[in-house]
Parts: structure tokens; C-alpha cells; sequence
């Protein structure tokens, strides 16, 4: 059935930043709806339900900060797995009635603005049409999946599978398995079903200089003394913090760092787990060659001592650095360097031998050599940070396409407009704080400076906002100097950059000054009467 409608709010999106946007946009009293292109509630937690899939933030903080939520819900384990995360938006929607507001299985496929009219048209793949005055685009990160172009795919006779389309229930005992790809997604996977599947064979082109999780179970008695004593403090301190996680950088001069109290620090860091040694070591980490090789040696070290084979230590945790550690976002794993000492278990360094071709039994290197496999599994990545929205054909006040506008470069205000594009917001997307972040944090932060926004629009009877060009070219180039005075362009191929995919313009693409100074300038320009966009009153 053909459903149309006007609305004051679309969103684009049914995963955290989505439901967030639902639940306090009903609160102005406002219409809205959100279009799902899937079956059901949890984002990309509702796609990436692949073996081993999991957050990589500890389940106090990633989850919403609303009492009404946090008080009846209780994870099982310090890092919760995609069932968790989907069963928490179950709970989310009892509690609220979310769905009621919901259309799923409908993709939007364009959006474009009237400006005579202060309105966007909103359509879907399968024709349903939709007028609203606002759209907020909540297509997250890593929507867009992306497989690679290899030669002979088509005539595997295995299956194939991508990370993010995974089949609901699979078995993987007796098979052959390749997997392409070793970041987040496939540290989880190879790890996961290294124990089970008769031989694996990891292609790996960059080592992931992964961390420990330090994974465990939690119980319902301990979270509940959490939330009775520090929940309301932990929901405070994400917005002080540089990356939105409840332990923070340490800006002190590694020049003024005593060897002791550095290699003291290292090891706390370390035991701490998760992002800890990443997010919550010493800022000039970013910035210093020099102190990020001494970071790296520590982190070889480590990983070293947990592969016994010298020709698999060189492969997993090489003397040479391939890019300055943390550059880009590590992964977080709990026995992913031990798996690859199992006899069924084969790392192919393709930077050495490279992918020559899918054949029908399997997949070729340029040695020559054949493996044969019965699956094979892609864990290659997104178009990373832009691809959700550049996949809608969205048409501001000139009429261009933001996919043309953006081949250049993508160009915005504070990481959450663009110029042209009235009353078009975006959460946890381009040039924003999104992955150097929990995600959460970074997600509430944003949704509400954009409620603040339109709740000052409505009680001031303004019809559209949309940035200048002026100030767009400032934001931008202050995140440019930004990203340029760190080490992030050592990264040979770096989704931080878009380097991840063939074409893409290599530029930083979130904001890397940390989630206090991203809150202050957003906060700023509201503070001013929302200074550096252009705002039209409605007529009398």
C-alpha cells in the first residue's frame, strides 16, 4: 500500500540517533515519522549480526542516558553483542510505542527542497511520498556496505557473504572458510569461527593493531549499585571527556613525562582494556612520531608474547609500525592473536600476494597459489561516514545533487548542515565527532542541540535555517588544520580519510579536536542566535 503524508519531521534512519530524534521530536508536540530501509528497530546493529558482531563501548554508556530507560535495563556482559543491542531497542519500543511511528522495509531514495514552499519531498524506492519541513538524516557511519571489484567473482561456485548481510542462521562446522578483510568486522568473525570451521584462511592487507576487550560478564546486582550510585555521573562526564568514554586523554607534555611514569602508565592503560590505551593515553599520541613509536613498541611487545611463531609475528605485529598507532580506530578482540596457531588457520599477507582472482573453487594469489574454500566471507568495510547520505539523491535551493557537491570534498557547518540544503540535519556523520567517539555520546549530543534548534525556530516562527557558505569554509578548514596537525595521513588506506574506497576524496572526515570543543562550538553559534546560518521568518 501507497502511504503518503506531511509531517514536520522525517528522519531517515531507526537506529540510536533515530529513535533519539522520534522520542524528543513527539515531545515538541511536532508530527514525525521515520523511514526504515530494514525490518525492525537497532541500525546498523539491526544489519552487522554476524559472528562475534559487538560494541566496542563498555553497556553503561551505550545505551540512551534517559532514567526512564536506564533504570529497568540491564545487560549481561561489559561489552553487549548485537542480540543485546536488538533486544534493548524490543525494550526501548515497549516502554515508548516507537514503531507506531515508524515505516520499515522503505528505502529513501530522494529528498529534495521546495524553496518556495520551506518543504522537502521525500520518496521512497517502492514510489511513497512525503512533504515535511524538516529531514534529519540518520543513516549513521556505515551503512553502505562495500565489496570489492575481484575478478571472477561471479563464477564461485560457494556461497558469499558480506559482514553486513549476513544470513539470519548459518552453520559453519566442516566448511572451508576465506575470509577477505581484517578490521573490526573481521577480527570479530575470524575469532569467532577459528574454533569451529574445518580450515580458515584470513586475507589480510594491513594488521589490526587490535586491543584487548577484556571482556566479561555483569551482573544485575552490580548494575544496579551502578546505577544507584555513579549512572547519573557517568551520563555527565561523557560531554567532558575528549572522546565521549568516561576516562579521558591526559594533555600533560610527554616532555615533561618521566620514562618510569610513562612505562607505569602504559600498563595501566593496558589492563584496563578496551579503548583505554587508545583514547585514554596521552594526547600527543596524535601528534608525536616519535612518543606513537614508543606507544607501538609497547603494543608489539604485548602481542608478541601471545604468537609463538617469529614468521606470524612479523605478519601480525611487524618491527615496522604499517601506520602510526592509533590512527586508525582499533579493534577490540579477546583471543584473535591466538587463533592464528591453530593448524586450521592460514594468514595470506596480500600486500606481499596480492588477490589475483575468484575462481570457481575458491580464491587465486599472484604466487600462483589456489585455496580452495566453500565460503567466502567479505569484511571489507563501507563507504565509510558519507555513503548513507550520498546515496539519497538530496537536491537543496540550486538543485545540485550532495553526491556532486561532495566529490571535491565534503564540505559543512559544525559537522551537522550543509549549505544549500535548508533544514537538512545529520547525526553522527561527516565532520563530526562520530568515530572518535562512544557512539551514544556523540549521537545525544548532537540530536539535542538539533531539537534546541528547532524548538528556537518554531517559537520564533522561522521557516528555514541553513548555513552560510562563509561559515561552512571556516568549519571546514578548521578541521582540515585540525586533521593536519596529527599523523593521520601516515595511513596508507584509512576510512578516517575515505582512503578505504577507489575515487574518494582523501580528507578528514570527522572532527578530531575531541567532543568538549565540538560541544562548544555548536553551543556557540545557538548561544549567538544560531551565528553562521542564514534564517528565513516564516510570512505574517
Amino acid at each position: 500500500m501507497t502511504e503518503t503524508g506531511e509531517y514536520d519531521v522525517i528522519i531517515v534512519g531507526a537506529g540510536f540517533a533515530g529513535v533519539h530524534q522520534l522520542l524528543n521530536i513527539r515531545k515538541l508536540g511536532l508530527t514525525v515519522k521515520i523511514i526504515e530501509a530494514g525490518e525492525d528497530l537497532a541500525g546498523t546493529w539491526l544489519w552487522n549480526k554476524y559472528p562475534g558482531a559487538r560494541v566496542d563501548s563498555p553497556m553503561a554508556i551505550y545505551q540512551y542516558s534517559d532514567p526512564d530507560l536506564w533504570r529497568d535495563w540491564s545487560f549481561t556482559e561489559l561489552y553487549p553483542d548485537w542480540r543485546e543491542i536488538q533486544a534493548y531497542f524490543r525494550y526501548v519500543d515497549n516502554k515508548f510505542d516507537v514503531k507506531r511511528d515508524v515505516l520499515f522495509n522503505s528505502r529513501v531514495v530522494s529528498a529534495h527542497w521546495n524553496d518556495s514552499v520551506d518543504r522537502w519531498t521525500v520518496t521512497t524506492e517502492d514510489g511513497q511520498l512525503f512533504q515535511s519541513q524538516f529531514i534529519s538524516l540518520c543513516t549513521g557511519i556505515a551503512s553502505k556496505y562495500h565489496l570489492p571489484e575481484l575478478r571472477g567473482i561471479e563464477s564461485f561456485k560457494g556461497e558469499v557473504h558480506h559482514s553486513s548481510r549476513w544470513p539470519e542462521k548459518y552453520n559453519f562446522e566442516g566448511k572451508r572458510v576465506g575470509v577477505i578483510g581484517t578490521g573490526a568486522t573481521g577480527v570479530q568473525i575470524i575469532q569467532e569461527i577459528a574454533p569451529i570451521v574445518d580450515h580458515l584462511t584470513v586475507f589480510q592487507r594491513t594488521p589490526n593493531l587490535a586491543l584487548p576487550m577484556r571482556q566479561r560478564k555483569v551482573s544485575v546486582e552490580e548494575q544496579a549499585r551502578l546505577k544507584k550510585e555513579l549512572y547519573p555521573i557517568f551520563y555527565g562526564r561523557r560531554y567532558q571527556t575528549f572522546s565521549g568514554f568516561l576516562y579521558d586523554v591526559d594533555p600533560k607534555p610527554i616532555a615533561d613525562t618521566t620514562p618510569e611514569e610513562l612505562a607505569l602508565g602504559f600498563e595501566e592503560k593496558w589492563a584496563k582494556g578496551g579503548l583505554t590505551f587508545w583514547l585514554g593515553a596521552y594526547a600527543e599520541l596524535f601528534s608525536n612520531k616519535e612518543f606513537n613509536d614508543e606507544a607501538y613498541a609497547f603494543w608489539r611487545k604485548k602481542v608478541r608474547e601471545r604468537i609463538p611463531d617469529p614468521e606470524l609475528q612479523e605478519k601480525l605485529a611487524p618491527m615496522k609500525p604499517p601506520h602510526p598507532f592509533g590512527v586508525k580506530r582499533p579493534s577490540l578482540e579477546q583471543r584473535y592473536f591466538e587463533v592464528y596457531s591453530q593448524r586450521n588457520v592460514t594468514l595470506v599477507d596480500i600486500s606481499k600476494t596480492a588477490i589475483e582472482e575468484i575462481t570457481p573453487n575458491g580464491l587465486k594469489t599472484n604466487d600462483g597459489v589456489e585455496h580452495n574454500l566453500d565460503v567466502l566471507v567479505f569484511a571489507t568495510g563501507f563507504d565509510m561516514v558519507t555513503g548513507g547520505i550520498t546515496s539519497i539523491d538530496i537536491r537543496g535551493q540550486d538543485g545540485v545533487p550532495i553526491k556532486e557537491k561532495w566529490a571535491d570534498g565534503v564540505q559543512s557547518y559544525l559537522g551537522v548542515a550543509s549549505a544549500t540544503y535548508p533544514n537538512m540535519f545529520w547525526i553522527y556523520g561527516p565532520q563530526s565527532p562520530s568515530s572518535f567517539s562512544n557512539g551514544p555520546s556523540s549521537i545525544e549530543l548532537t540530536s539535542e542541540w538539533i531539537i534546541d534548534c528547532i524548538r528556537f525556530m518554531k517559537a520564533n516562527n522561522i521557516s528555514s535555517i541553513v548555513p552560510t557558505n562563509e561559515a561552512q569554509h571556516a568549519y571546514s578548514e578548521h578541521l582540515n588544520q585540525l586533521g593536519s596537525a596529527g599523523l593521520w595521513s601516515e595511513a596508507k588506506t584509512s576510512w578516517y580519510l575515505g582512503s578505504n574506497i577507489s575515487g574518494k576524496k582523501t580528507q578528514m572526515l570527522q572532527f578530531p579536536g575531541g567532543l568538549p570543543a565540538y560541544a562548544k562550538l555548536c553551543n556557540d553559534s545557538a548561544a549567538k542566535g544560531y551565528n553562521g546560518f542564514d534564517l528565513k521568518r516564516s510570512p505574517a
